[in-house]
């Protein structure tokens, strides 16, 4: 009797197909007004302005109960399309421009600065979640490669806290390196490759790479976008690594039939778009449509994971993380600027 009750449950707390839709085009229309005011603020990450709106309206509880389901709902599903659309941003011929040894730079610093996050979290006993959100916002592209990591891992636990901890702590310190690198190169005496090198490899939002590269020079800012949009493309493998081991292991799922697949569709389809954005002779136009409908659907989805956020709990359970930030930040930037330094690129 008991075995009947919990399986007849989740299918009573299912929310009507039509009253998702509903929601999720309200989530659309939060994220379409997150990118507008964001775009007011130069370096103002406009997920990060979303999670905010949704972790307010949340914890002050102004939304009806009996919607709450219809968010999460609407949250996933937007995310792994959002991280599909993300790949139309990249091209593999641009990542070409910053050479081999630049290319041993951005691998070395992601890998050195994820496997060495999750260590040092470990450590200091930050939860595993946790350390996994940071280690892959850090290493990779900010609060994208966040979302994109909250979505496959452990994937029967509920962690919009350890997300929106996670993407919150990418914009403080993102926002503390947008100043301190360029700063740092000029008294360094980097040259503009050097320098914006540097940036596109350790700063962690895009936003924050653009507007560190453009306090150097319009060459600087040119070569750590592309250097950027490199530890981008790095989201999928490190992703499929991710799962794959999530996949051997079963970890966070009930049984063996319930693993998460070795790479899951949504990075498939983020390889695709790089793809297509490299060989298919779209417009500009095209490109730059497909773009924004990333942004507004991570936007969106960074809405519905905020709403989930007891702001009270992840206060007082925030400083093992923030000092994780801090730590992870430290060893990407000296990692990156090591490495460009011992192989001249």
């Amino acid at each position: 009797m008991t075995q009947e009750v919990k399986t007849d449950s989740p299918k009573k707390d299912k929310a009507p197909f039509s009253q998702n839709l509903i929601v999720t085009g309200l989530v659309l229309l939060v994220g379409l007004v997150a990118i507008f005011v964001a775009g007011f603020f130069p370096g103002f990450s406009a997920l990060l302005l979303a999670i905010l709106v949704g972790a307010v309206l949340g914890n002050l509880h102004v939304v009806p109960a009996k919607f709450a389901r219809s968010v999460q709902w609407s949250s996933k599903k937007l995310l792994r399309i959002g991280i599909v659309f993300l790949g139309f941003k990249l091209s593999i011929t641009s990542l070409l421009q910053i050479g081999f040894q630049g290319i041993i730079v951005l691998v070395c610093t992601v890998a050195i600065t994820f496997v060495g996050t999750i260590l040092i979290g470990r450590l200091i006993k930050v939860p595993h979640v946790t350390r996994m959100l940071v280690a892959t916002g850090f290493s990779i592209c900010g609060a994208s490669a966040v979302a994109a990591m909250s979505s496959i891992v452990d994937p029967e636990e509920k962690h919009e806290q350890d997300t929106a901890q996670a993407i919150a702590l990418v914009a403080i310190y993102g926002t503390i390196s947008m100043f301190v690198l360029p700063a740092l190169a000029k008294a360094f005496k980097l040259g503009e490759l050097q320098s914006g090198l540097w940036i596109g490899a350790s700063v962690h939002e895009v936003a924050h790479v653009v507007a560190a590269g453009a306090m150097i020079s319009t060459s600087a800012m040119a070569l750590a976008t592309v250097a950027k949009l490199g530890r981008v493309v790095l989201l999928a493998p490190l992703i499929a690594i991710v799962s794959t081991v999530n996949s051997r292991t079963g970890k966070g799922t009930i049984d063996k039939s319930k693993r998460p697949p070795i790479i899951p569709l949504f990075v498939l389809g983020f390889l695709a778009a790089i793809l297509v954005r490299t060989f298919v002779p779209f417009p500009p136009l095209v490109f730059s449509s497909l773009e924004f409908v990333a942004n507004l659907l991570l936007a969106s989805a960074m809405f519905g994971l905020g709403f989930g956020v007891d702001i009270i709990h992840m206060i007082k359970t925030g400083w093992k993380p923030l000092i994780l930030g801090l730590l992870s930040t430290a060893l990407a930037v000296s990692v990156s600027i090591g490495l460009i330094l011992l192989l001249g690129a």
